[in-house]
């Protein structure tokens, strides 16, 4: 079963964004690290239902703006023009290859998947693939599925998960159909049930804590 595994804002300071953030809701959150390959930086937020947020911002533009990941992409047209704000989610599988296969089999266009890798505070390596279902409308972002490796994106401090989980995300979907049969994932009353959270399929986005 797919999980939440983190929600995306862009951010142009994500250090003042997350701050921002954590003064409002009462919660931790951490500096995360680089990523030289996309030029990207990022602060987080964990929450006890294991997922968390993600502030993103840009680092290098110029290597931000040669990368092929769709998220770097996605990102810096968004702030580019101007935009901060929730952007796009993360659906966590342990079954990527199967989801390759899935998509051959019905002729669900895709890219990647994409290593990513960072060094947690603690030296820890993580590693993760990407890989992003597209669609010929424009007006669907439809979210990436992540597979981490060995490591799971944990905080080195069990202190630092923040007692709060994200209950729900309403996320766009414009075409709850399509989107099922892409993640074959049910859904009833125009929401999905993850392992983790529910997601709501809506107009804008926003996501709950509890």
């Amino acid at each position: 079963m797919l999980a939440l595994d983190h929600i995306i804002i862009s951010a142009h300071n994500p250090e003042q964004a997350a701050q921002e953030f954590a003064n409002k809701y009462g919660i931790t959150v951490v500096q995360g690290s680089e990523h030289p390959n996309w030029g990207t930086y990022n602060y987080l937020a964990y929450f006890r239902n294991d997922c968390y947020i993600e502030w993103i911002g840009i680092a290098d533009w110029a290597v931000a703006n040669q990368s092929t990941n769709p998220l770097i992409q996605q990102l810096a047209g968004k702030l580019s023009n101007g935009t901060e704000g929730t952007i796009q989610y993360a659906l966590r599988t342990d079954r990527m290859h199967a989801y390759i296969d899935h998509f051959h089999a019905q002729g669900i266009a895709y890219t990647g998947p994409f290593p990513g890798s960072r060094k947690r505070s603690d030296g820890q390596l993580l590693k993760w693939q990407m890989l992003f279902p597209s669609s010929e409308s424009t007006e669907n972002v439809w979210p990436f599925l992540i597979e981490w490796d060995d490591v799971k994106n944990t905080p080195p401090d069990e202190n630092m998960i923040n007692d709060q989980h994200i209950s729900s995300l309403d996320a766009i979907i414009n075409n709850p159909n399509e989107f099922a049969a892409i993640y074959q994932l049910p859904y009833t009353h125009q929401t999905a049930r993850l392992e983790n959270a529910e997601l709501r399929f809506a107009e804008a986005w926003s996501f709950v804590l509890r």
